[in-house]
């Protein structure tokens, strides 16, 4: 038995959602071939294709619903690809009965069946514009709008995706009665379903400015709701004209808490993503906007005084609600890139300061409102006469510094954590601000910063190691010493960061360190430049040893600068550092190779070739080619023949290549290490290195054919492995 009831196979082998795959993958593959439709259609493969589309696999079941989209695709070319007639009597007998199991689906009474229909023209609408793609939604449509007027209304979220697949299609640009639907179902859904309709209109390229502003209107609702419960005074909340809090949007602010909640969520997340689009509604509600997030913020904390019962309940549904929160702070940052009344920003200043000073701001909260106020703060303007920050950003810095202080002293690791964090970006942009450097000094945050680099968990060592790199490299950091040990002061944060590098047993501070070494190389740090020969073998050899594979890697980029700048193409300096003279020559190649043996850097890379971690090989075998490419033109150091030096590293590759460590080869002669270069196939060995082990075993079919292997192996303890 071919097609049946009982699957194509008519035996129990048809059970296992595996061989249901794999006969809908291989009858993919048969309808490329000609004639092939004819055969689905006499044989009844098209109703077993129906059939899976209610599969209890979630893959069988989207790949029959992905099947039935390709051979209808398929049925339609050659002379059914012109216009034809909605109602199909010139449409092929495969398609006609691929469109007539949608019809039936889109009018039963079960939800899933709706829904299968529903995903079956979305796809279509998504994957096929040829124009009878018109003629099928000209058809359909009717069917479409009849949704509309069921309650509930079935598969929303099945009915936005495919109005919003119709309305990007070229379908959407011509008049079909399009626009009138997506305003009927704005209009029907429930204002939870419509969110993704209305963000998803607003998108849009072309689209009438009606409908995108009864759209912006839908996501402004619930904020206007929030605006209007706050309000001290009556009057209008400032938002357009069709945004203001009906009936129903109230309805499902008191209906339950997690309605009031995701209604808001939804709304703030939709709401920040369009505020980054370059095709926002414009004009754009700043000002209410912050209104209502500040309002949000403060309904949440306990802060705000309502007037009204819509503003006590959110009162009582929104204290101490952690998802609101963090959502309000992610839209409240992403507003910094407006600009507001003075009086509403000292508000989000004043809103902010209140969460990262509330003990009871969770973890997670304190990071998003430490993430908004860094926002708000490079956001805000300069004093007009001279490039130092504002008064008013001045005024907040002094309030925010001790309650950083006290975060970085908190018993709770993720706040001192995110507290590293704030100060590490702070710096990076503001270390140069007169101000900022005078209040930071003021504040002992930069000795509390030191003293973290001992921190009990790693996650804050890691982030200290960052931030005291950002404050040494704007002069903003020195290890505090003794009246009677003023010499400890010269090797100071090097020496304690080379020291955590090579003893911390954890690997995020380790990789914080050479990410801080390599850009401390980068500027012509004061550290660096003191002796720069040394500093890059000591922290060559000590990520050399280094058992984390980023460690080694981030070794050869810091590996890579030393070799630019010694060839003169230094990268940007901080303007704070102690650095070599910009004006100085580059090496001679003959210089430059001396320098690398004398760090033992070729060891270091030579090494790294063979390293049983991809990514070292790749970035040694890349670093090697760049020095082997800028030596070859110049004329480099002749090649030394079987001198001894050639040989010991000759073997010492052989070595290293078959896994041994080996003894390590010291410092060698240029023209020996040249010689070795040049005899390597470093190209075929990048080229190796760009294959994954597996890239023969990638394909689909290989895949496929792994899965089906494994559920043999399973045997009646089968599973679904897609």
């Amino acid at each position: 038995m071919l097609f049946g009831e009982s699957g194509p196979l008519g035996g129990a082998a048809w059970t296992a959602p595996t061989v249901r795959s794999g006969w809908l993958q291989g009858l993919r593959s048969l309808a490329q071939h000609p004639g092939a439709l004819r055969f689905l259609a006499d044989c009844g493969a098209v109703d077993t294709i129906f059939s899976l589309q209610g599969d209890s696999s979630l893959f069988v079941a989207s790949a029959a619903g992905q099947l039935l989209v390709h051979i209808l695709a398929l049925a339609m070319r050659g002379p059914a690809e012109g216009h034809p007639s909605p109602q199909g009597c010139d449409w092929p007998a495969c398609a006609q009965k691929i469109v007539c199991h949608v019809e039936d689906s889109l009018r039963s009474t079960a939800t899933l069946q709706v829904t299968q229909a529903l995903n079956v023209l979305t796809t279509t609408f998504g994957h096929c514009h040829s124009p009878w793609t018109q003629g099928l939604w000209v058809r359909l449509s009717p069917l479409v709008a009849c949704l509309l007027e069921k309650d509930p209304i079935p598969a929303s979220h099945s009915l936005v995706d495919l109005l919003l697949s119709v309305a990007r299609s070229p379908v959407g640009s011509s008049d079909c009665g399009l626009w009138e639907t997506l305003a009927q179902t704005l209009s029907h859904l429930s204002p939870t379903q419509a969110g993704p309709l209305a963000l998803g209109i607003l998108k849009l390229q072309d689209c009438p400015q009606a409908l995108k502003t009864q759209a912006f209107g839908v996501l402004l609702q619930p904020l206007a709701c929030v605006l209007k419960a706050a309000a001290q005074a009556p009057g209008p909340p400032g938002f357009p004209e069709g945004a203001t809090g009906d009936s129903i949007t109230v309805d499902t602010f008191l209906s339950s808490k997690s309605a009031c909640v995701g209604l808001l969520c939804q709304a703030l997340a939709h709401l920040e993503l369009l505020q980054l689009l370059p095709q926002r509604p414009s004009p754009w509600p700043q000002a209410p906007l912050l209104r209502a997030a500040v309002a949000i913020l403060r309904f949440c904390h306990g802060s705000a005084a309502p007037t009204s019962d819509v503003g006590g309940h959110l009162c009582a549904v929104l204290a101490g609600c952690v998802r609101v929160q963090r959502a309000a702070l992610d839209f409240l940052g992403t507003l910094s890139q407006g600009t507001g009344p003075q009086e509403l920003v000292t508000q989000v200043f004043a809103v902010l300061l209140e969460y990262l000073t509330s003990p009871d701001s969770s973890p997670m909260v304190l990071k998003k409102a430490f993430q908004a106020t860094l926002r708000w703060l490079l956001g805000s303007p300069k004093a007009p006469s001279c490039c130092d920050l504002d008064p008013h950003t001045q005024l907040f810095l002094g309030e925010l510094l001790p309650v950083l202080r006290k975060r970085l002293c908190s018993p709770c690791w993720e706040a001192r954590d995110s507290g590293l964090e704030f100060l590490t970006q702070v710096t990076r942009h503001w270390g140069g601000q007169a101000a900022f450097r005078h209040a930071l000094l003021a504040s002992e945050v930069p000795e509390l910063t030191g003293q973290l680099l001992r921190d009990p968990e790693s996650y804050v060592r890691a982030s200290a190691v960052t931030a005291t790199g950002q404050l040494s490299s704007w002069g903003l950091y020195a290890t505090p010493t003794g009246p009677e040990h003023p010499e400890v002061q010269q090797e100071s944060l090097f020496t304690e960061l080379l020291h955590i590098l090579s003893t911390d047993s954890e690997g995020f501070p380790r990789r914080a360190v050479m990410h801080v070494f390599t850009q401390w190389l980068k500027d012509g740090h004061a550290d660096v430049a003191e002796d720069l020969e040394q500093f890059v073998a000591r922290v060559l050899q000590a990520a050399s040893q280094d058992l984390d594979w980023e460690v080694r890697a981030q070794g050869l980029e810091l590996a890579l600068v030393f070799l630019e700048q010694l060839l003169g193409q230094p990268g940007s300096r901080c303007p704070y550092a102690v650095a070599l003279p910009e004006a100085a020559p580059p090496a001679t190649l003959a210089q430059v190779l001396q320098a690398l043996c004398r760090v033992q850097l070729f060891e270091f890379a030579l090494r790294a070739l063979f390293d049983c971690d991809r990514p070292v090989a790749q970035k040694s075998c890349d670093l090697l080619l760049f020095l082997k490419a800028k030596a070859t033109p110049c004329g480099g150091p002749q090649e030394a023949g079987a001198s001894p030096d050639v040989v010991s590293v000759e073997a010492a590759l052989q070595r290293w290549q078959a896994g041994e460590q080996g003894q390590p080869l010291g410092e060698l002669e240029p023209e020996a290490v040249m010689a070795v270069l040049r005899s390597m196939d470093l190209e075929g060995l990048r080229g190796m290195l760009a294959k994954s082990s597996d890239h023969m075993e990638k394909s689909p079919q290989s895949l496929l054919q792994d899965m089906l292997a494994t559920v043999g192996v399973l045997g009646e303890n089968e599973a679904d492995c897609y």
